[in-house]
Parts: structure tokens; sequence; C-alpha cells
């Protein structure tokens, strides 16, 4: 095991979760994967869960960064740092569920919570607002790409007999969300 590092085991685990999925991402096919005992990976990750929370964060960072300057207007940040998001997600199969989960069970995914913290704040908004406002565009994120995700899978899969949707309706959401935030803000 020695020969591999932990970023080369975070590399070979995200090609697992995006040809296998989420439910195949076991430490068995990894180690299988790489040629080694599952209890080898073990000298790099407590266990699975911390494995998938450096799969979720290696996704984030692989994701498009939509730059904003920092003089940008906090809603522009907002909107930049959901795109990031949601884009990171959308690379990789089953990335929704795993990034949410991530997130969840606060074991990793935190990026882009600090990110529309830091954005919100610059709206000076009340702290209760930010914390609450930020949490909200997480959930709305999760919730819309993995929907997004699932019907795609399903339609691929033959699941479901759908064609694939017309376009995407994410930036109307947002855009709602953000409406609400901004009432709030200018309250």
């Amino acid at each position: 095991m020695g020969r591999y590092h932990r970023q080369a085991l975070v590399d070979r685990a995200v090609d697992v979760l995006d040809r296998f999925g989420l439910a195949d991402l076991t430490m068995r096919r990894l180690g299988a994967e790489l040629g080694v005992q599952p209890s080898a990976l073990y000298h790099h990750f407590a266990n699975k869960q911390t494995l998938l929370a450096a799969v979720a964060d290696e996704i984030l960072v692989r994701g498009r960064r939509f730059e904003t300057g920092p003089d940008a207007p906090w809603d522009d940040r907002v909107v930049a740092v959901c795109a990031w998001l949601r884009d990171g997600m959308l690379a990789y199969r089953d990335g929704a569920e795993l990034v949410a989960t991530s997130y969840s069970f606060g074991l990793g995914a935190r990026a882009p919570y600090d990110a529309l913290r830091e954005a919100l704040r610059a709206s000076d908004a009340p702290d209760d607002l930010v914390e609450v406002g930020a949490r909200t565009l997480l959930h709305f994120v999760f919730g819309h790409v993995t929907d997004e995700q699932t019907h795609l899978q399903a339609t691929s899969a033959g699941a479901i007999v759908d064609p694939p949707r017309e376009g995407s309706d994410f930036a109307l959401g947002l855009g709602i969300v953000l409406d609400g935030l901004r009432v709030r803000v200018g309250a």
C-alpha cells in the first residue's frame, strides 16, 4: 500500500463512483481496483465515511468555479457558488447524493456552505439570516441536483420512459430563493 498516496486513492475512488455509482463504491471494490486488500485502505482512511467525505471534497475541488470579483454584489456571488456546486455534483454519477450526505454528516463538503455564508455576510444580513439563508440555498441546490441526476439516470437505465428534460429550471428556482433573501435583507 506504500506505493499509493491518499490523493491517488481518492482519484481512483472518484473514478469508481463515476463508473459504478455510490452504492458500489465500497472499500472492497476500491481495494480490488487498486490490487490491495481492503484493510490496506484503512491506513489512509479511518472508515468508509471518511473516504466518501474525501471523495465529496474532491468532486467540489474539481468543479468549475464561477469567478466573481471580491467587489461583486453579494447575490452575484451566491449565484456563482450555487452554479459551482451544481455543476460539480452533476459531473459525477451520484455526485449530489454523495456531496449532500457528506455535508449532512458533518464530514466534508463544507466549502460551498462557507462560501455562501461569506457572500450573505456581504449583504449585511443579520447572523441568523446568514446561517439559515446559506443552509436554505444548499438545500435547494442539493434537492434540485438530486432530482436532475435521478431523472437522468433512471431514463438512461430504462427505468422510466420519459424523454430527457428540456433545459433546466435551476436558475429560475434559485432566483425565487434569492428574491426572498433580498426581501429579508432589505427589511
